[in-house]
């Protein structure tokens, strides 16, 4: 990868909205590292540690204090060195193995963690920092607040897909999912990690102690109403934040609700899954039907509805919400406005007919067409089914993704045009749009503040790893390889991906990455660092596994990731030769990321954290694309193409479903040697 460059000083080189984030992300840093270090129970219990012991818990909290204050000035290798020291006296401080001390230090832990994260942002390279290990509970002081056994799934990383967001679903849902109460959204990831305007972050990664989401939790302030969180949930929730608040869902972006799905009970359908049980009164299609609702209905009601009666926060009239399907079907104040197979008699027609009261859309906007009413009357007379994805599933979301499923190369092409500029705009700062560089081709989009011979050269080598990708996933139709093609943003230092990583996706990228993929259906592109030291071979051998994770995530609208990552690195493998430095390293760390898993639900289900769910896909990759696996992939691909949801492709295609496969490859290749 390189060595990540020192940035200049970012009041040199950052403006616009870039600096203004810039300010904001070291104001938040900073007033959390300044901020009293104990609550009070912990600063009575400090007093009772032997004098040398207490020394060094002091030592750690004045040194990250310090670093506080050198980065909110600027100085950010000061600032690193604050942070080293505080690492040492750390490892000295836990030598007694005294479980008080590891508590009064466990603050600590998480700011150096987020401290780590932002001075990486400025260039200042740090000894990498993992939460030590808690030592025997031998004193019987209690614990500053109650211990509680952790939940099993923490053992192997909580998921925020299958353990967070149902409790934020569950818990906040009235108030901040499909409101926005306090001027506060739950309504997706990239919102929660946002916080409250004016107010600033609710959740900081490594330290549940800061966390604002957890604190009004713990003391009951939240939620409002007479509810609560079970103690369980709390401590899933403060488990998550501890374990750096990761994330693993389809897209920040996405709705909580289209595919937050608890752990217990059965292995529960995609969100898009056509096969996923109805509640009582919502009806799949029989086959007969003229019209879609995904397709034809929902996007009408997204033009028209939005405003009042979806995505509506605190104003949604006559008490109806349209956000998603059951919304629409329970109805509002005026009761059910759908009758299922009496279309005109329905009070949704009627109402858009303005034949019921006031007529519909409100507010001066222009009357549906007939011939859109008449649409709508269809639906419901042929039994106003759900041919998209869950009842719970964004009535937006659900429209973009059968847009997408419907729309032409050329149309996403387009589409994901615009997505390419809007990100760019939002992920590096003004300087560098200034020296945006553009090349298009057949395949792909490609924008950079990099020299036009680093485009040239990215492009040549994005076309070679293309070629490469193709004898892995081979064209079943005769559709592009990309269909909408693929955008690459090309980013000169490693910093200036992390922020773009952040600005977008609202996420930070794992240390090791100077690549990575993103695809949701609507959009799909390829964020890279590129040094003029890299040469043409070096950029292919990089892009070949994302490109052929692209490739593979394209063949259906509900691939998992964990497939698609692991025939991408497979691939990586396979043709970017055995010394390839990044291949040696995934196999050396192979060994123990085995050890972390016992069924195939620890994958299936999200129970790893991203790193070792890596790390074991691509050991299954690899598995899939030898001479005894290639044909049933082959196989696999080839019912997808025919419209078959990934389970049952994969189930025709490897004569097993996804977990008896995986079980048995486990059974098999848990103790082999890579």
């Amino acid at each position: 990868m390189g060595k990540t460059p020192k940035p200049d000083h970012p009041l040199e080189t950052a403006t616009g909205h870039s600096q203004m984030y810039r300010f904001l992300i070291r104001g938040v840093v900073a007033t959390s590292l300044l901020m009293a270090w104990a609550l009070p129970a912990v600063s009575q219990s400090l007093s009772s540690l032997p004098p040398q012991e207490r020394l060094h818990v002091k030592q750690v909290r004045d040194k990250v204090q310090d670093a506080g204050v050198a980065y909110q000035a600027g100085e950010f290798e000061q600032s690193g060195q604050h942070i080293r020291e505080a690492m040492d006296l750390i490892g000295k401080a836990l030598e007694s193995g005294n479980a008080k001390v590891y508590r009064e230090l466990s603050p600590a832990f998480g700011r150096i963690a987020r401290a780590h994260a932002l001075l990486e942002l400025e260039g200042i390279r740090l000894p990498l920092f993992e939460k030590p290990t808690p030592p025997a509970a031998d004193s019987p002081t209690p614990s500053p607040r109650p211990t509680k056994p952790e939940p099993e799934p923490a053992d192997q990383g909580v998921s925020f897909s299958s353990d967070v967001a149902p409790i934020l679903v569950q818990k906040c849902g009235n108030c901040h999912v499909q409101r926005n109460q306090g001027n506060f959204s739950l309504a997706n990831f990239e919102l929660l990690m946002r916080g409250i305007p004016g107010v600033g972050v609710v959740v900081f990664p490594g330290d549940d102690v800061g966390s604002r989401l957890i604190e009004t939790i713990e003391t009951k302030d939240m939620p409002r109403g007479g509810g609560s969180v079970p103690d369980d949930q709390l401590e899933i929730l403060r488990t998550w934040v501890k374990q750096g608040a990761k994330f693993d869902g389809p897209s920040p972006r996405a709705p909580l609700v289209a595919y937050a799905k608890p752990r217990s009970g059965a292995a529960a359908q995609p969100a898009t899954s056509a096969a996923a049980e109805m509640p009582s009164g919502i009806a799949r299609p029989t086959g007969k039907e003229t019209v879609s609702f995904a397709r034809d209905v929902a996007p009408l009601l997204v033009n028209n509805c939005t405003g009042c009666h979806i995505d509506a926060m605190n104003n949604t009239s006559g008490g109806l919400s349209m956000n998603n399907f059951s919304q629409l079907i329970n109805g509002g104040d005026s009761g059910p406005i759908v009758e299922p197979g009496k279309g005109d008699e329905s009070l949704l027609v009627r109402k858009l007919r303005g034949q019921e009261g006031a007529i519909m859309p409100a507010g001066g906007r222009p009357r549906l067409s007939e011939e859109s009413i008449a649409l709508i009357s269809t639906w419901i007379d042929e039994g106003a089914t759900l041919d998209g994805g869950s009842p719970t599933q964004s009535i937006r979301v659900m429209a973009s993704l059968a847009w997408a499923k419907a729309a032409s190369h050329e149309e996403l092409l387009e589409r994901r045009k615009q997505n390419a500029e809007e990100n760019w705009r939002l992920g590096v700062n003004t300087t560098s749009q200034q020296q945006t560089r553009r090349l298009e081709n057949e395949q792909f989009f490609i924008l950079g503040s990099v020299s036009p011979e680093t485009i040239e050269m990215v492009a040549a080598s994005a076309e070679a790893a293309a070629q490469k990708v193709k004898s892995v996933v081979p064209s079943t139709t005769d559709q592009p390889l990309y269909r909408g093609r693929v955008t690459l943003f090309v980013l000169p230092k490693r910093y200036e991906y992390a922020e773009f990583s952040r600005m977008v996706e609202k996420r930070t990228v794992p240390m090791q990455w100077s690549e990575h993929w993103n695809y949701d259906l609507i959009d799909a592109y390829l964020p890279i660092v590129v040094t003029g030291n890299d040469t043409e071979k070096e950029i292919a051998d990089r892009l070949i596994g994302p490109l052929t994770s692209l490739a593979v995530a394209m063949q259906g609208i509900d691939v998992p990731r964990w497939f698609s990552e692991g025939i991408g690195r497979a691939a990586t493998a396979k043709f970017a030769g055995r010394n390839n430095e990044l291949v040696a390293a995934w196999k050396a760390e192979l060994p123990k990321a085995f050890e972390t898993v016992k069924k195939s639900d620890d994958l299936l289900k999200g129970r790893l954290n991203p790193e070792q769910a890596d790390l074991i896909s691509f050991a299954l990759g690899s598995t899939i694309l030898d001479r005894g696996g290639k044909r049933s992939f082959d196989q696999l691909l080839k019912y997808l193409a025919d419209d078959l949801e990934f389970d049952e492709a994969f189930k025709k295609g490897f004569r097993a479903a996804p977990p008896e496969y995986l079980d048995q490859w486990l059974g098999k290749y848990t103790n082999a040697k890579w």
